[in-house]
């Protein structure tokens, strides 16, 4: 595991931000020079702590009106073609295998509701769907803690 000081906290903080943030404007902000910066980026990625660089879009923007969790348990034997039509379908923005009932929990985007037959019936053939549509977001794609040995944030 490695142990992020304070000032790679504050580096990884600033780019999720804005991670298009030029190396001097970072180094303002965490009292280092631009190349100083850079040094430290390049260790954090080298390290794997920083696997890359990623740009956030508004959906709503591209046309979509809505977005969808759905919980997917395949039926027997059908696990890797079940994970196939996943990966397959591009409205699929993210999708986690998990313990429990269902295998797969994923999200959906979609333009309108009618969608959700097109992309599920084909997996009703090989998996049982339950689907959640989302209707506000409370967090999303916040960074972890980025010291985790403290017990800081934690509910009472």
């Amino acid at each position: 595991m490695k142990v992020l000081d304070q000032t790679d906290r504050d580096i990884i903080d600033v780019l999720a931000a804005d991670a298009r943030a030029p190396l001097a404007e970072i180094g303002k902000t965490v009292g280092l020079s631009g190349p100083a910066v850079g040094e430290r980026l390049r260790r954090l990625q080298e390290a794997g702590v920083i696997e890359g660089f990623t740009t956030r879009i508004d959906p709503e923007a591209l046309g979509y009106t809505m977005e969808a969790i759905v919980r997917i348990k395949p039926r027997s034997k059908q696990m890797h073609a079940v994970e196939e039509m996943i990966r397959l379908e591009p409205r699929f923005t993210a999708c986690d295998r998990v313990t429990g009932e269902d295998c797969f929990v994923a999200r959906l985007m979609l333009v309108k509701v009618a969608e959700l037959d097109e992309i599920l019936l084909p997996l009703h053939e090989r998996a049982e769907t339950h689907t959640s549509i989302v209707k506000s977001s409370l967090i999303r794609n916040r960074l972890p803690d980025l010291d985790p040995t403290a017990n800081k944030g934690r509910m009472s």
